[in-house]
């Protein structure tokens, strides 16, 4: 059966805690990481926080992306899921 980004996404949440859009293009294959994280929240209610950060862009300014993070357990690094 073939991976989804989904699944992929939760792997590399799951291994690295945290991700970006170009690291999801780049590791994943994902060029819509907004799209998948809302279907982890709002769907399957994975505790996944966002994080705007700024970093420097090629033309020696700055720009603000946004950095993803997913509450892992501490011993599994399984993603913990959001209770209503």
């Amino acid at each position: 059966m073939k991976e989804s980004h989904k699944d992929r996404l939760i792997k590399y949440l799951k291994e690295y805690g945290h991700i970006t859009t170009i690291e999801a293009i780049q590791h994943l294959g994902n060029t819509r990481l907004s799209a998948t994280i809302h279907t982890l929240r709002h769907k399957e209610n994975y505790a996944i926080y966002s994080e705007n950060i700024k970093v420097n862009n090629r033309w020696g300014g700055t720009t603000t992306i946004t950095r993803y993070h997913a509450d892992r357990d501490v011993l599994t690094k399984d993603l913990k899921k959001n209770f209503i």
